[in-house]
């Protein structure tokens, strides 16, 4: 019988927290997964140990392949997956025992429903809980609102081009999030705080400062370049917003959005028309 999820760990540098992560993955109340460790050309001991748990549980599969970062290893991953759902999850996190099955229980009820996530606890340098924000599409084109763990079919993974390889430096998840989900999509949230995402105080996040960080959005929206022409007006929504303003300014200068908004410009204009002679018909009735 095949895993009906597959959890997706890139493990590179991580090996002295990867027995604590397969720990939470082991005691899952949900029992039918599979977990695939993908050596991303890691130098220290990831691979002993690996081996090591593969011997213990046999769902625990192990994977290496040359270093190119987590992009192109979550990627790998999910493509040697046998389960029909996938769950990131990185080699230094852990997560809680009911999550997996609380989420397939969503998917299970709610078979439209897209993707699955819900709160974190933060722990290691710094350790407090976060009850995140209720899911909106507005409000991820403004900042990322969904942790990696999120879960996800296989087969809507398999519509995209998978983790772009273009955002090495970060910032991947948003990036695939807005690739995999579509407007009227239904995404849910747990309750519950079944994510646990470790703080350290070196760590490829807290290398990225604030000039990296809007080299990073500003790709985002090259990347989704008609979403955000449709949906997203840097003037209109910046005060909203949670883009730093220098990257608005970048956003506005890059050839791509001129364009963009030079060709649906008749479309823009036709709408407001319409919703201007909507709202006076109303109001003439009222």
């Amino acid at each position: 019988m095949n895993p009906t999820i597959s959890i997706i760990i890139p493990c590179y540098n991580q090996a002295k927290y990867l027995s604590e992560c397969l720990h939470s993955v082991l005691d899952q109340t949900y029992t039918n997964w599979e977990c695939l460790i993908i050596n991303d050309g890691s130098p220290d001991d990831t691979e002993n140990l690996a081996k090591e748990w593969c011997h213990k549980d046999k769902r625990i599969k192990y994977y290496y392949k040359a270093n190119s970062g987590v992009c192109d290893t979550r990627n790998f991953g999910i493509k040697h997956a046998q389960g029909e759902f996938i769950m990131p999850l990185d080699a230094d996190d852990k997560i809680a025992p009911p999550y997996i099955e609380k989420a397939l229980k969503i998917f299970e009820n709610n078979p439209n429903t897209k993707l699955v996530y819900c709160n974190t606890i933060f722990f290691g340098a710094k350790n407090y809980a976060k009850t995140d924000v209720e899911y909106s599409f507005k409000h991820l084109l403004y900042e990322n609102i969904i942790h990696h763990a999120g879960i996800y079919r296989k087969s809507d993974f398999l519509k995209t081009q998978g983790y772009n390889l273009n955002m090495h430096d970060g910032l991947e998840d948003w990036d695939f999030w807005l690739t995999l989900i579509n407007p009227e999509d239904k995404v849910v949230k747990l309750d519950g705080y079944f994510y646990n995402y470790r703080i350290k105080d070196i760590s490829r996040s807290t290398l990225i400062d604030k000039a990296k960080n809007e080299e990073l959005i500003l790709q985002i929206f090259k990347n989704h370049l008609s979403v955000y022409l449709k949906y997203f007006n840097p003037i209109r929504d910046h005060n909203e917003a949670l883009f730093y303003k220098a990257t608005f300014q970048r956003i506005k200068s890059e050839k791509e959005y001129r364009l963009g908004t030079f060709f649906f410009f008749p479309i823009n204009y036709i709408k407001r028309v319409l919703w201007r002679k909507k709202l006076k018909k109303e109001n003439r009735q009222s």
